[in-house]
């Protein structure tokens, strides 16, 4: 703002006028939007509102995702307003260092010389536009094209979620269920319950006139043809094959559970999984269902004894694969499950 009214638009003119209305019109839209949105999230964690509230199967323990949240709307706004205003930002500076540099360079027959000192407007401003200022205005410049860069892609992620009415996580979902059906090779199709097909009327069911996006926080728009639970009843599908596909490993070897083990060998520790997943502590003799793994590492829970299992639901993280050996396939667990015929 300094920049615009002291440098290079002054107020008296009717074009500074609108542009210094502007700039103070960007500051309030983002800053309104933002103490919006986190007071929507403090009341929801507090109050319990619609932020968090998630779809519980009571017999199955299965989470359906939470969608669109009260505030979703006001950080989308936030991340459209931010990058808008420094663009605009951006241009002043710029425009400011072009006018006061040029007012200030002098060419000779082999040199140019800028005067730092000197200023050929009329009136003169009551700051001068000197190294510090050229210096300040600068940094600001690369702040404000750094901000309109990484809130841009917030935008471009958060517009295409709308847009599909699909999180990351029912996105991971959607492709599980995919994989499922063609694993087992069944005559079914899996249809992502809350994408209307439309994504006009995916965008409406954020964007509203009142602010807050269709949906109580339980119950959501759906695609014809499917119901509240379809998402939840997915779930439960993978979750019974998820034990089926699980292959039972005895441990062999004591594992600490350590995030970078020393002792587990060059490959094991440089090529451990990038995630914030836990890793187990293992102690020989102990048996392990391992749901997934990479070359060097399993994901599994832990089998835990009668007297373990008194105050303790699950085990389950991360552990080197070179600490266990397999044990021979149950018949239980090669089966499938009933009414499923496995191909490959």
């Amino acid at each position: 703002m300094m920049d615009s009214v002291l440098w290079y638009w002054p107020l008296h003119t009717p074009g500074g006028s609108m542009n210094f209305i502007t700039l103070i019109n960007w500051t309030v839209m983002i800053l309104s939007n933002y103490f919006n949105a986190c007071l929507l999230v403090l009341a929801s964690s507090l109050w319990g509102g619609n932020c968090k509230i998630l779809r519980i199967a009571c017999t199955s323990n299965i989470v359906k995702s939470a969608k669109h949240t009260r505030h979703h709307g006001h950080i989308v706004a936030e991340s459209v307003t931010a990058p808008l205003g420094c663009i605009h930002a951006a241009f002043i500076f710029v425009m400011t260092m072009y006018t006061q540099l040029y007012n200030r360079l002098s060419f000779g027959w082999n040199t140019v010389k800028i005067d730092m000192s000197a200023a050929r407007r009329d009136p003169l401003p009551i700051i001068p536009f000197g190294l510090a200022a050229f210096a300040a205005t600068l940094f600001a410049l690369g702040l404000a094209l750094g901000t309109t860069i990484a809130i841009g892609m917030l935008v471009f992620i958060q517009m295409k979620i709308i847009l599909r009415n699909k999180t990351s996580i029912e996105s991971w979902i959607e492709e599980k269920a995919k994989d499922r059906i063609q694993y087992y090779q069944l005559d079914e199709v899996f249809v992502f319950p809350y994408d209307t097909g439309s994504r006009w009327k995916n965008f409406k069911q954020v964007f509203t006139w009142s602010g807050v996006p269709k949906g109580d926080g339980l119950d959501w728009p759906i695609r014809e043809g499917c119901h509240q639970d379809s998402l939840t009843i997915e779930q439960l599908k993978q979750k019974a094959d998820k034990r089926v596909r699980s292959v039972q490993y005895k441990v062999i070897e004591d594992y600490s559970g350590t995030c970078c083990p020393l002792n587990r060998g060059i490959q094991t520790f440089f090529r451990r999984p990038c995630t914030q997943q836990p890793r187990i502590r293992l102690q020989k003799g102990e048996f392990i269902l391992a749901t997934r793994g990479l070359r060097y590492w399993l994901y599994g829970d832990k089998i835990l004894d009668d007297s373990i299992k008194e105050g303790v639901s699950r085990i389950r993280g991360w552990f080197p694969r070179n600490c266990v050996e397999k044990c021979p396939c149950d018949a239980e667990t090669d089966q499938a499950p009933e009414g499923e015929k496995k191909h490959r």
